[in-house]
C-alpha cells in the first residue's frame, strides 16, 4: 500500500506548472482505475511526505477542492484559468 502512495505522489510531482490533472486521470495512471477517492485520500496527506503540487489536481468537472483555501489562489499564480469561481477552465 505504501508503494501506492508514493506512486501517486510521484504522478502528481509531475504535474507541470500551469496545467492540472483530475483525481481519476491520477488514479487511472497508477493502475487503480475507479479509485479517484484514494488518491484524494493520499493527497490529503502528502504534507507529511514532502512538497507536492497538490493544488494542480481537480475533479472530473474541472472543481476545485472546497476545503483547499489557496488552490485557487495557487492556480491563477500558474496562470491556470477559470470558467466561474470554483471550476477550471
Amino acid at each position: 500500500m505504501m508503494s501506492l502512495f508514493f506512486l501517486i505522489l510521484s504522478i502528481v510531482a509531475e504535474i507541470p506548472k500551469g496545467k492540472v490533472a483530475t483525481y481519476g486521470q491520477i488514479a487511472s495512471l497508477a493502475g487503480r482505475d475507479n479509485n479517484s477517492r484514494l488518491v484524494g485520500k493520499v493527497l490529503s496527506m502528502s504534507e507529511f511526505f514532502g512538497e507536492y503540487p497538490c493544488h494542480r489536481v481537480v475533479n472530473y468537472k474541472g472543481r476545485i477542492a472546497p476545503n483547499f483555501k489557496r488552490q485557487r489562489e495557487l492556480l491563477l499564480s500558474e496562470g491556470v484559468e477559470f470558467k466561474d469561481e470554483i471550476h477550471v477552465d
